[in-house]
């Protein structure tokens, strides 16, 4: 039986932006399943990080990047692709490297199987550091003892090379 492919809509941006509340809003709008990295992957990544000795809450080092980065964006899309033959798929996550790619929606696109549309969420520096604080979760430590590194390390000075749609939720989320 040939099966087709629904939409894979990208939802991405920086830390506190509203990425997760966007994208669940969104997927619940397009009857979507929504793939999120951190319900998707957060377990897993604190267990490979303790069992090597590294900060658990740890997403911003080398180290994180080095053992995580590749199998998390991995397991996102394999579990995005096996839902794209029944229902289009909101899949959350920064993709901050990604964003900046010009062929990164064109070999999405094959890699899913499915067309590609992708939102990049953004919003004020003072309110995303205001959301960061609210949200107190241990991962966000590092970034609030030095925000002005942190929010500056995020910065895109371009927008994405490709086509996208850009939401501010500076007044919303």
């Amino acid at each position: 039986m040939r099966v087709k492919r629904k939409q894979a809509i990208i939802v991405c941006g920086n830390a506190g932006v509203g990425k997760s509340t966007y994208g669940a809003k969104l997927a619940e709008s397009l009857g979507a399943a929504l793939v999120d990295i951190d319900t998707c992957t957060e377990r897993l990544a604190r267990i490979v990080m303790r069992s090597n000795g590294l900060d658990e809450n740890d997403r911003d080092s080398a180290d994180f990047k080095r053992l995580l980065r590749e199998p998390i964006y991995e397991t996102l899309f394999d579990i995005a692709s096996e839902n794209l033959r029944a229902v289009s798929c909101v899949i959350v996550g920064p993709f901050t490297r990604e964003r900046r790619d010009p062929t990164w929606p064109e070999r999405l696109a094959i890699r899913l199987q499915a067309p590609v549309r992708i939102i990049v969420v953004h919003c004020e520096s003072g309110e995303r550091r205001r959301r960061i604080a609210l949200r107190a979760n241990p991962r966000d430590a590092g970034k609030l003892a030095d925000w002005q590194s942190y929010d500056a390390s995020g910065l895109d000075e371009h927008a994405p090379p490709f086509e996208h749609e850009f939401i501010d939720t500076t007044r919303t989320a």
